[in-house]
């Protein structure tokens, strides 16, 4: 009661909006709109394919239905569309989503902007629709509308509800009632309507605490019942009962990591898109809870393991429930919405993919996965100028200052196998936070000096000489540029320091002796990035990068073209020591309190 009394205000568990990590019993962190539609399509999935996976004749150990509450704001949400249209393709039978038809949104009647007709559209996705005439009254047919959607198994089902909102006040089915308390008379009137004493305010009648403790009743007999059933299926399958286990209590396998490729300076040059291939075939057998897809770009993204089988319903003859590998289609913000609900059921590690210039259609729900604590992977491929000739719309330039702006996100911009390797291990043991792996079209070469127990420090100096005149910092392609722009300073007696930063996050948070370890001071230090330099300001002294968009031509034109050469990185390194040989050299990593 004390919290319903602090409704809105610091720390109480009834905040503006639910939040899963604030208050037991909530799924996901939802409010803007479209989302809560989009995370229950990746519940329902989360729930098909447990139950593919671990159900037995005789033992429905995991058998729940997905429901989800939903309006018209949702409905005209794009992310809801994209969503739904899944859903539909997949036949996801056990999912149910109740339609507030109440014909109000924020600026007033519906009839201003949306007058489709829902239950068509719904059609022609492929679910089942029902309608609610009353919903303010009619109980037992809200009832029976779930009864009989629950008989439709391989169509997920949208029931219509008309309702009045407001119902009861005297600003009933206007938008004046939608978030503004209502007034004391309208309260008091609204109260004696529906039986209350209005001089009462917060008070719970005998009746309801009853019935809901009856409820409770009912659910801890379920409970017992399902544990019996469960000990039963421990007997008959312990190697099942023992994985589901694992998983739901978040565990990783023992070991796992050890799958993890490495590599030397003799192997061939690779792109990193093609070395995030290899780790994941390397860990799809050792973790299976591993699921994911890519947006239609399967081929380019390369997120398909050798082994993989489609998550599809078995009518379609392209794969079964118990498949783990996802075809979300061109539906970026879908996909990264479905992939929290996912992860919100509990039991799965996904992954999502696409272009890394097109995560920004799906930062709506990359930015709830980081608020809720999800642990979700998204695998960014084409992540730079270095795609080539697709061009501006193609390059990603900003990208990644917004993902390394929202809080709780770790990205990584991985220069050779060993890094990525090190970008998985991380992004899958952070168990509350998501992850960006941004990811090269052209071959990078495996650099001397770099391991996967490295990245897991953020920074760390690849190329090391005695006494250093100035430091190269560069991310993903970047490095071996940089590599090559040490050399060509050493020629004129110069010593540069390399410095691979894969993620800026996680050398954030490594200890200020380590920092200073790998940013010495007085030395001044140089950044590389084939992207926008914006943020660069707290490592660097100096930034080479992007302040333009892009242009389309082949990669090693568009590199020449932006100053980002190893010739034209050591030409700035050599005016930028002689500018700080009579200009104060500020120490950035200073932490003043």
């Amino acid at each position: 009661m004390d919290d319903l009394k602090s409704f809105r205000q610091m720390n109480s568990k009834c905040p503006g909006h639910p939040e899963n990590f604030m208050t037991e019993g909530i799924e996901v962190t939802t409010g803007p709109l479209g989302q809560g539609i989009a995370n229950a399509v990746g519940l329902a999935i989360a729930e098909a394919n447990t139950a593919a996976t671990f159900n037995r004749d005789g033992f429905p150990v995991v058998d729940n239905y997905t429901y989800t509450i939903l309006g018209d704001g949702c409905l005209q949400e794009g992310v809801s569309a994209e969503a739904a249209s899944l859903a539909g393709h997949l036949k996801l039978g056990k999912l149910i989503a109740l339609y507030d038809d109440n014909k109000i949104q924020i600026d007033g009647s519906t009839d201003v902007a949306f007058t489709e007709d829902v239950c068509k559209r719904f059609e022609s996705y492929g679910w089942h629709t029902l309608v609610v005439e009353d919903g303010d009254n009619d109980f037992e047919a809200l009832t029976n509308a779930i009864m009989e959607a629950k008989k439709v198994t391989e169509k997920p089902t949208l029931i219509k509800i008309r309702t009045v909102i407001g119902y009861g006040s005297l600003l009933q089915g206007s938008e004046k009632v939608h978030g503004a308390p209502l007034s004391n008379d309208d309260l008091a009137q609204l109260k004696t309507k529906f039986g209350f004493d209005p001089a009462q305010s917060f008070i719970v009648p005998q009746e309801v605490r009853e019935l809901y403790s009856n409820v409770h009743k009912q659910g801890s007999q379920r409970e017992e019942e399902w544990n019996v059933m469960f000990e039963k299926y421990t007997q008959q399958y312990p190697e099942l009962a023992q994985e589901l286990k694992r998983r739901v209590g978040n565990e990783l396998p023992k070991g796992w990591e050890s799958a993890l490729p490495r590599y030397t300076p003799a192997d061939p040059a690779v792109a990193t898109r093609k070395l995030s291939e290899i780790a994941l075939n390397k860990i799809a057998e050792v973790i299976p809870e591993l699921v994911g897809g890519s947006a239609d770009l399967t081929h380019s993204n390369l997120t398909r393991w050798k082994s993989a089988v489609d998550f599809q319903h078995e009518s379609t003859e392209l794969g079964n429930y118990a498949g783990r590998y996802i075809r979300f289609g061109v539906r970026e913000h879908g996909m990264a919405a479905i992939c929290n609900g996912i992860t919100a059921y509990g039991g799965f590690i996904p992954f999502c993919s696409t272009f890394l210039n097109f995560i920004s259609y799906a930062l709506g729900a990359t930015r709830l996965a980081a608020l809720s604590h999800l642990r979700v992977i998204y695998v960014m491929t084409h992540d730079s100028i270095g795609l080539g000739e697709d061009g501006p719309t193609h390059q990603p330039i900003e990208t990644l200052t917004s993902l390394r702006a929202t809080p709780n996100t770790l990205v990584f911009r991985p220069a050779d196998g060993n890094e990525v390797s090190g970008a998985y291990l991380a992004a899958i043991e952070n168990k509350q936070r998501p992850s960006v792996l941004a990811l090269s079209r052209q071959n990078l070469p495996h650099l001397a000096g770099s391991s996967i127990e490295k990245t897991l420090k953020g920074a760390y100096v690849l190329n090391e000489v005695a006494n250093p005149e100035v430091v190269l910092v560069a991310t993903g392609s970047e490095v071996s540029i940089c590599v090559e722009a040490s050399e060509e300073l050493a020629k004129s007696n110069i010593k540069a320091r390399i410095v691979s930063m894969p993620s800026m996050e996680l050398f954030d948070e490594q200890e200020q002796s380590y920092k200073e370890s790998v940013f010495p001071r007085g030395v001044p230090v140089i950044s590389v990035e084939a992207m926008s330099t914006f943020g660069w300001t707290k490592y660097a002294h100096v930034s080479i990068g992007m302040t333009t968009f892009g242009a389309s031509a082949p990669a090693d034109q568009l590199y020449e073209k932006f100053g980002i050469t190893p010739s034209a990185i050591a030409d700035k390194a050599a005016k930028t020591i002689e500018f700080y040989k009579s200009e104060p050299l500020p120490y950035l990593l200073v932490k003043p309190f």
